[in-house]
């Protein structure tokens, strides 16, 4: 039985089908013939410098917090997880879950969202991460050859992040898969499972500083925390003929809503980490001003031919790096223009 056989015997019959992926420009030859177009989609996504360099840029703790703090990979790794569970329990497309979950955050800036937050005060028309990691998977990466990702995996990692918005949006906000709106959910789901993890191995947070409100639905683990949102949203989302409305019960929203609010207070705006992640926002902000202000160092960086403006390429080398390269370049732009100019110029 060949793999399009399997998937179809596999599926509900609102998941995504490969037979039903397209990829915005044609390809020469078939798919590989042990993998479906989804399956495709990961394995390009997964041998890329895009994703590797995930492994040394911060979730929510720096580097500095403990040695075993979440990166953006292993966050990456844990959404992963948490889409195929949805997606097999709802009988959706493991393979698109996971291929969107794996490329969902390639974009992100380095220094976690303090990072995004500067590089969209200085980039001219804003910036997301979730637009970025479109732009590396179509335009970027491979040397600048683009992925050629199916036009499903592309849509579920644009329209990952619910931003301020609901979790699950309606109309264009919302992934057009139901693959996609499990990788929304599992997003939410893994950072609020395991960013309070992070903040007690790191000694910011101590088991009696969380409120018995949110142990008594939520327990005392990643795991159980984990468990009690994937257990909660599978209960409470309705299975229609046109597929499944996700949702969560209202108790549920209210407690991770609290969950939210506590983290906020307690963890992401605690002096120790407000100060590293305002130490990072400013090594790109300075970055940025230096490689917008100096056309020799524009013209220096690499792909800066796939950039229409000064602005452009500084954006994409930035996004691009990791929280030690960012430090590194820093250093090293700032000796090239303390260094004395040569003698007889």
């Amino acid at each position: 039985m060949d793999v399009l056989a399997r998937e179809e015997l596999a599926l509900a019959p609102y998941a995504a089908r490969s037979r039903a992926s397209a990829r915005p420009a044609a390809e020469e030859g078939p798919e590989p013939p042990a993998r479906t177009a989804f399956q495709e989609d990961l394995y390009r996504i997964v041998h890329t410098r895009a994703f590797r360099r995930l492994a040394h840029k911060t979730q929510a703790l720096g580097a500095a917090s403990c040695d075993h703090c979440r990166t953006r990979l292993t966050h990456t790794l844990e959404v992963a997880q948490i889409a195929r569970e949805l997606a097999r329990a709802l009988g959706l497309n493991e393979d698109l879950s996971e291929a969107v979950s794996m490329g969902h955050d390639l974009g992100h800036a380095p220094f976690g969202h303090a990072g995004e937050r500067v590089l969209n005060s200085l980039v001219p028309g804003g910036f997301t991460h979730q637009a970025q990691s479109l732009r590396i998977v179509d335009s970027l990466a491979w040397g600048g050859r683009g992925l050629n990702l199916t036009c499903q995996t592309r849509d579920g990692i644009l329209k990952h992040s619910k931003g301020l918005g609901p979790i699950f949006a309606k109309g264009g906000d919302s992934p057009l898969t139901f693959e996609g709106q499990a990788v929304r959910a599992a997003d939410i789901i893994a950072y609020l499972a395991h960013d309070m993890d992070d903040a007690l191995e790191a000694g910011l947070l101590r088991g009696r500083d969380i409120p018995v409100s949110l142990l008594r639905v939520f327990g005392d683990s990643p795991e159980s925390r984990e468990n009690a949102m994937v257990r909660d949203l599978l209960e409470s989302t309705r299975i229609t003929a046109a597929g499944p409305r996700f949702a969560f019960s209202p108790g549920m929203d209210r407690s991770m809503a609290s969950l939210r609010d506590f983290m906020l207070e307690k963890v992401y705006r605690c002096p120790a980490v407000a100060a590293e992640m305002a130490e990072g926002a400013e090594t790109l902000r300075s970055i940025y001003l230096a490689i917008t202000a100096d056309a020799q160092l524009a013209d220096e960086l690499p792909l800066k031919h796939l950039s229409r403006t000064r602005e452009e390429a500084a954006r994409d080398f930035i996004a691009g790096m990791t929280d030690r390269f960012a430090i590194r370049f820093l250093e090293r732009i700032k000796g090239r223009a303390a260094r004395p100019p040569a003698r007889g110029t």
